[in-house]
C-alpha cells in the first residue's frame, strides 16, 4: 500500500472533488484519511508538515523501519 496526498474541496452534499486527478489505476479501491482545515487555521506550512510527518511514518510502518515500545525508555534514567 502506498500513500499519495492531494487536496481538494467538500461539497455541499459532504462529497470529496479533488483539485487534480488521480495518476493511479482506474476502478481502483482506495482508503481515504481527510484532515480538516479548522476554521482559524490556515497555515498551509502545518498541513504540509503534517502530510510529511504522516508520509515518513507510513514509509517507516511499511518497510518495518519501527522500535518496539519496550525499547524506547532503555538507557534513559528517569528521577
Amino acid at each position: 500500500m502506498k500513500a499519495i496526498e492531494v487536496k481538494g474541496t467538500v461539497n455541499e452534499w459532504g462529497q470529496i472533488s479533488l483539485d487534480k486527478p488521480l495518476t493511479i489505476a482506474k476502478h481502483s479501491r482506495v482508503r481515504v484519511i481527510v484532515l480538516i482545515t479548522e476554521e482559524n487555521e490556515e497555515n498551509d506550512e502545518l498541513i504540509e508538515s503534517a502530510g510529511e510527518s504522516f508520509r515518513q511514518g507510513w514509509y517507516d510502518a511499511m518497510t518495518e523501519n519501527t522500535v518496539p515500545v519496550s525499547q524506547l525508555w532503555e538507557g534513559i534514567d528517569a528521577e
